[in-house]
């Protein structure tokens, strides 16, 4: 599939009117689009196929979108960025659907033309090169290429966001990174309501921090966020 080509997207939703016009826009922006009714369905389809985005319902017959997310996380061991869509704009559900990996998500009611711009934006990004440079801060690395992440030597799982998180914090390490700019480098133009981005790292701070016994994710108060080993002199940046 090459730059110019807009995409396969998976459609997991039940309501009919919504499904229709998501898939008619969508083709005629240029995508192509399978479509699932609901839960088992939709993550048989994504576990078996390769999409380059999925657009996922949080309350679906069968399996609920958290549910069909954490499989095709868990499970399934695929990447493919997923925008949740919810009525439900309270924090506990944004946090539930990112924690089982879901990249972003809307609430509905939903501008079309949003969901084109958030779909067209993880795909780009999930298109890009990886670098070939392995991160090092601390006993954490990352290594771009493969997307394996450990600590202390110890195999960790984070959602394609995390990753994508990690990458900015640990190249620019230990500067401080502003909110403003770790945003426009994951979310393009289109940026997201002030929970998002805090979600993500209170998720990615459970997975790489809680279980060891110091913090490396430091939130700088009115300037951004850092990683950074503050028992070591000077983190790595490039590992052998």
């Amino acid at each position: 599939m090459t730059e110019e080509d807009k995409g396969l997207v998976l459609l997991i939703e039940d309501n009919h009117d919504i499904a229709e016009m998501v898939a008619e826009y969508l083709e005629n922006k240029g995508y192509a689009l399978d479509f699932a009714a609901d839960g088992v369905t939709g993550l048989h389809l994504a576990v078996t196929n390769s999409y380059d985005c999925i657009v996922l319902d949080l309350m679906l017959p069968g399996m609920d979108g958290v549910e069909v997310c954490r499989k095709l996380r868990a499970e399934g061991k695929k990447s493919t960025p997923v925008i949740m869509l919810t009525a439900r704009d309270t924090l506990d559900d944004k946090v539930s659907g990112l924690e089982v990996g879901a990249d972003d998500y809307l609430i509905k009611p939903f501008e079309i033309r949003e969901l084109e711009a958030r779909v067209k934006a993880l795909i780009r990004r999930a298109r890009k090169e990886v670098s070939q440079e392995i991160f090092q801060v601390g006993d954490l690395t990352l290594d771009p290429s493969t997307l394996r992440l450990q600590r202390a030597g110890q195999d960790l799982s984070v959602s394609p966001i995390g990753l994508k998180l990690l990458t900015i914090l640990m190249r620019e390490s230990p500067k401080v990174v502003s909110r403003r700019d770790i945003e426009r480098e994951v979310w393009g133009d289109i940026l997201p309501d002030s929970d998002t981005l805090r979600s993500h790292l209170y998720n990615l701070r459970k997975v790489i921090d809680k279980p060891f016994d110091r913090p490396l994710l430091h939130t700088i108060h009115s300037a951004g966020y850092r990683l950074a080993d503050l028992q070591a002199e000077s983190p790595l940046r490039n590992a052998e």
